[in-house]
């Protein structure tokens, strides 16, 4: 039974993957607005936002310098929040055109047909943090990782992106239509806005300032940052860490219940 649950898994990895192949203007969509974000606000607000950084005012590139390293570690988890979009688009396309019902009636494990878009996924969101991060290195980023603190951002983006994707699968299987599912996951792709990530937090009004030190993304980045600019992590590690159990291991729950309940 698991011989054919591997196998299973394998070719609808080789599907999703094939359907990634067919649909590149997706991918390129996902992975360009990080890199949009990205130069925006290094080339056009890095200089002011940078000063206060530590940046002097009177040198705007300075200030630049010093944001960019700053702020990419927001961009890089955007970036995996713009990948999972994709993943609640591909799951939503799946269970509204009757690709389901087809599976239904053929000899394949069940747990295959979640495991491909899973993977695949997580392969979708490696390769778009190296493109995104390769960018990043472009434009001026700098990080002071040595190679294991390197290995640990890898694994650490390996088991946000899973925890993420996991949540997408759910929220596609959720979504009524294609269009509902590319919507769905937005609020991912805002919540770095309403963090650490691109201002600190101690700039923001109370009010503001205390959803933002509490949101799950806050440790997420704050771990980032410190794993790429050999940073102390503080307790940033184990809440982001404690934040990706619960997102994904709720994710996951929430899958199986509604694929369980639409495969019957």
């Amino acid at each position: 039974m698991t011989a054919y649950a591997l196998t299973d898994s394998t070719t609808m990895l080789r599907r999703n993957l094939r359907r990634m192949l067919r649909y590149p203007s997706m991918t390129l969509m996902l992975v360009g607005m990080p890199i949009v974000f990205l130069l925006l606000f290094v080339y056009v607000f890095g200089g002011t936002l940078g000063a206060g950084l530590g940046g002097g005012p009177v040198d705007p590139s300075a200030g630049r310098a010093a944001y960019v390293n700053y702020v990419a570690p927001a961009i890089i988890l955007m970036t995996v929040a713009a990948v999972v979009q994709g993943t609640a688009i591909s799951v939503a396309m799946d269970m509204t055109e009757g690709i389901i019902a087809r599976f239904r009636t053929m000899p394949i494990a069940r747990v295959s047909v979640l495991t491909g878009h899973v993977i695949g996924s997580l392969i979708q969101a490696l390769i778009s943090l190296a493109i995104v991060i390769g960018v990043a290195l472009l434009v001026g980023f700098r990080p002071s990782a040595n190679l294991g603190q390197w290995l640990a951002t890898i694994g650490f983006l390996v088991v946000v992106s899973v925890a993420l994707i996991w949540l997408s699968v759910a929220l596609g299987q959720v979504s009524k239509s294609v269009e509902t599912a590319s919507n769905l996951p937005m609020p991912l792709t805002l919540l770095p806005f309403l963090g650490s990530g691109f201002v600190p937090t101690d700039s923001m009004p109370a009010w503001l300032r205390w959803f933002a030190e509490y949101q799950p993304f806050t440790p997420i980045i704050e771990t980032l940052r410190g794993l790429l600019m050999n940073q102390p992590l503080g307790n940033n590690a184990y809440l982001a860490l404690g934040w990706c159990l619960v997102i994904g291991v709720g994710g996951y729950l929430w899958s199986k219940r509604l694929f369980n309940r639409e495969y019957a």
